[in-house]
């Protein structure tokens, strides 16, 4: 009888060493699990049989935890199984840590609420759904700053059920890089005073224009007429300024309408950035080109017709935006 145990253990054992190598059948979709935090070995044994991940029952599940050590160091999270994946794979990775990601983009030229409204669409923890703009930039540990501009467009990668204020808050951790880097490299005789200010002029240079080969130059354009005195007159600023009426046509009372960002009727750079800016007009903002254009005006192709003089840009707006020849 012990000899007979003793093969059989062996059997058992052989037999258990090369399951955990074989690639499992789990179907088309990757199988998920979540574990939620504090759960002891036989939950995630019993979350593995249950979700499909493994087809051992859940007794035996455990039983090999507990006898490879695994038991001990299972790892909360969210977790994502392929077909071919093995065993010994799934528990390696729930040892690991090693969840399934997803990917959140930050694109240039976002609003914040653009920025609030993609984070409510992700499978995140909503830490942020009932707070304002000002009590989540409070949680960041930014009391009193506005959120406009404060985060990095960018690719970011997050677990399933991970709080969205940690997200938003290694997005705004990239942006005070980025800033920070780009300042270093500001030109020496920039009439830009501060970090804040650089950033405030790049995201109007981010929603003047998408060309990076104009950046530089609509950039040189806003610092001449900041050396000037001169108002910037710019209408993504304007927009800004109207918020969520704006129904999309630019009309001569948004102009006249004095809001703080209507730099039509207020002077200098407006109090808070208008979007958020990427790395090109960052450095844009610091390293202005060097030009003798004080106007610019869409041509309708996605470029610019830049001008000296008040004459030659009044033509350039009669002949791309009146159709005058």
């Amino acid at each position: 009888m012990i000899v007979l145990l003793a093969l059989a253990a062996g059997a058992v054992l052989a037999y258990a060493n090369w399951w955990r190598s074989q690639p499992l059948d789990l179907g088309d979709a990757p199988v998920e699990l979540e574990i939620p935090r504090g759960s002891s070995a036989r939950m995630v044994a019993q979350l593995l049989h249950s979700s499909g991940a493994l087809p051992l029952p859940a007794p035996l599940t455990y039983a090999w935890l507990r006898a490879t050590g695994a038991a001990s160091q299972l790892k909360a999270g969210y977790y994502a199984f392929e077909s071919g994946v093995t065993p010994q794979r799934i528990v390696d990775r729930i040892v690991r840590g090693e969840q399934s990601l997803e990917a959140m983009t930050i694109v240039e030229g976002w609003t914040f609420r653009q920025v609030r409204a993609l984070l409510a669409q992700l499978p995140l923890r909503h830490d942020t759904a009932e707070l304002s703009d000002a009590q989540i930039m409070a949680r960041l540990g930014r009391e009193g700053v506005h959120p406009e501009g404060r985060f990095f467009p960018d690719t970011y990668l997050f677990a399933k059920g991970s709080s969205d204020l940690a997200l938003l808050r290694q997005a705004m951790e990239a942006m005070d890089r980025m800033l920070e880097a780009a300042w270093q490299q500001r030109a020496r005789d920039t009439p830009l005073r501060s970090l804040d200010e650089a950033l405030i002029l790049a995201s109007i240079i981010e929603k003047e224009t998408g060309l990076d080969s104009e950046r530089g130059r609509v950039a040189g354009v806003f610092i001449n007429r900041l050396r000037l005195g001169m108002r910037l007159q710019t209408d993504p600023s304007v927009i800004y300024g109207v918020g969520e009426d704006f129904d999309g046509r630019l009309r001569r009372v948004h102009l006249d309408t004095d809001t703080p960002w209507n730099t039509y009727t207020r002077a200098g750079l407006p109090p808070t950035p208008i979007a958020m800016p990427g790395r090109a007009s960052l450095l844009a903002a610091v390293q202005p080109e060097k030009t003798t254009a004080l106007y610019f005006v869409a041509r309708g192709d996605g470029s610019s017709e830049f001008s000296d003089t008040l004459q030659q840009h009044n033509r350039a707006v009669n002949r791309y935006i009146r159709g005058q020849q």
